[in-house]
This record gives structure tokens, sequence and C-alpha cells, in this order.
């Protein structure tokens, strides 16, 4: 039979697309990972891997082992998982992934509280866009993951923990008085200032401003400024070039400049709702719904849902869609 090692390195490999950094990441020696995939092609009688000039590409057959390979490594990570687990609540290894509009404004609060509380958890942090993320999680790289909701994948359970409000950050010089309400009509688009692609954040914003204007425009603007951290976006609006929307999570980090107003939305406000996303195959369900109890106590939230918020099985045609 094939063995997960097998499978392991044909996910890195698949990953990385080079038997060098394949081999890398999975600390072996690149000859070591060769064979090993040659040993599963002579067994499956199949070629997997088409080996090109500096670079390797998944035959079609290759493809789907990666996928269904993926499935089983995360199975196997759950079977580990249930078997040290049981009976104990947030011990050991605890992977989590969290966007970076929420990172340095929850971990700092959350994580004292965890180490008090649970002092056998050992928690890895992994920060990143929401979409890399969800495909770690899927294919089990990540246990848990805390990112703005909903998340469509089948093969992933969701948890409500709170609602993050959006407020409309401009410079101090601003004539508008701090009491005043705005709308998406008040925003310009050739001065609205975004995160990058990829940050959910950034289409959240322009979601907003295009459902709320007839012709649909959106800027990100007049620099064409993508910023990879909301630190920087926040600099440039102190600065006069332009505005933003900015999540209330973050108001007490990102806005001590005085420079800077903020102007609440009038009703139905703008915002976000974060929540935890997991594979619903885990045995960790009671960890992560300890940890969402964590977060809501520690942000002085809601408390969160007792069962997961539409939770979703995959279909057989999602297991094995590409």
């Amino acid at each position: 039979m094939i063995t997960l090692r097998q499978l392991r390195y044909l996910a890195a490999l698949a990953e990385h697309r080079h038997f060098g950094r394949a081999a890398e990441a999975c600390a072996v020696t690149q000859p070591a990972l060769s064979m090993q995939i040659r040993d599963m092609e002579k067994f499956l009688g199949v070629e997997l891997v088409e080996r090109r000039q500096g670079d390797v590409a998944l035959t079609e057959v290759g493809v789907d082992v990666v996928q269904r390979g993926e499935q089983m490594l995360a199975a196997a990570r759950d079977l580990v998982d249930a078997a040290r687990h049981r009976g104990r609540v947030l011990s050991g290894r605890l992977t989590l992934g969290i966007i970076p509009s929420l990172a340095p404004y929850v971990l700092p609060k959350i994580l004292p509280m965890l180490q008090r509380r649970y002092p056998e958890l050992r928690v890895e942090l992994r920060e990143t866009q929401t979409k890399v993320l969800v495909e770690e999680l899927v294919r089990g790289s990540l246990d848990v993951v805390m990112l703005a909701l909903p998340v469509t994948e089948a093969e992933v359970e969701t948890m409500r923990l709170f609602d993050d409000p959006f407020l409309f950050a401009v410079p101090a010089s601003d004539p508008r008085p701090q009491t005043s309400c705005v709308s998406a009509y008040d925003i310009d688009p050739e001065q609205l200032i975004l995160l990058e692609e990829g940050h959910c954040l950034r289409d959240q914003a322009l979601a907003y401003c295009a459902d709320s204007r007839r012709d649909g425009t959106t800027g990100n603007g007049s620099l064409g400024l993508g910023a990879t951290s909301l630190a920087t976006v926040m600099q440039m609006v102190a600065s006069g070039y332009g505005v933003t929307l900015v999540p209330e999570v973050a108001v007490d980090v990102e806005v001590r400049d005085q420079r800077v107003k903020l102007l609440r939305f009038a009703p139905p406000q703008p915002g976000r709702t974060v929540g935890l996303a997991w594979r619903y195959t885990s045995p960790r369900k009671f960890d992560f719904v300890a940890l969402g109890q964590i977060v809501t106590e520690t942000l002085g939230a809601a408390r969160p849902e007792a069962a997961p918020v539409a939770p979703r099985r995959p279909s057989r045609s999602a297991r094995t869609a590409p």
C-alpha cells in the first residue's frame, strides 16, 4: 500500500512545484523524496508528476491523487487528535489561523487568558489571508481559523463569535462633526484607501460602497495604494491622503493619532461577522467552542452560539471536485 508519508511528500510537491523545496518543507533529502514519489507511481501504475527543467507539474491523475490524499492526511491528523485530546479540553498543540485584520487586535487580549486558564495548551499561529487559511484548514494543516464569515467550503463548520461594525476614518480636518452619521454616498471613491487585493476587509468595504451607490463606482485612493496592513492605511488617512473603513475591533490600536477622526455610519451599519471555522470531521469541536467562549468573554461580546452556524457536510461531489 501507499503510505501517509508518500501522500505527504506528494502534497508538498504539489504545493511547492519543485523537488528541492518540497524536500526542504518535509525535512528530508531531495533523493529520498523523489524515490518515494517514484515508488508511489510504480505501485499505482501511473505517472503523477511531469518532470520538467526547473519545476514540476501534476498530471491529471496526480491532481486527483493529491486531493484524495489531502483528505486522508487530514483524517489521519483527526485520528491522532481524537486519541490525544479525549477528555482534555484545550490541551496539547493547537494550530490557529487568523486573518491580518484581526490578529493584532484580538490575539494580545485572548492569548494571556488562554495561557492562564489552559496552561497545557500550546498555540501555534498562522497569520495570512482568508483564501490561504481556508485551503490549509481543509487539507489539515490548521486546526481552527478565526476569520470573517461566511465560509462557503462544504468541508467546514463555523461558529459565530461577534459582530464587528465598520467606522469611517477621515482626516481630523474633515469639517463634519464627530457626532454626525455618514452613508456610502458620502464616500468619495477616489479618496478611498484600502488594503491590497486578497484581504477580505478590502472586499467587504468595496461591497458596501458598490451596493449603496447606483453607479457601482469604487476606488482605491488617489495614490492607488494597496497596503498590506491596516496600520499603513491609517497613517495615510492621518496624513490627509484619503479616507477608509476601519473595523471597530481595531480602533484601540490603530486610531490613537489625533490627526484621525472617526464617524459612525447611519443604519444599517456596514460591518462583518467574526467567527471560528474548522473541519467538520475534527474531533476537537469542544476545544473550538471553548476557544470561542474565551474570545467573546475577553472581548466583552455576546456569548457564542452553543452550536455551529449553518454546519455543512461535504457532498460526494464536493469531496472529489477539482
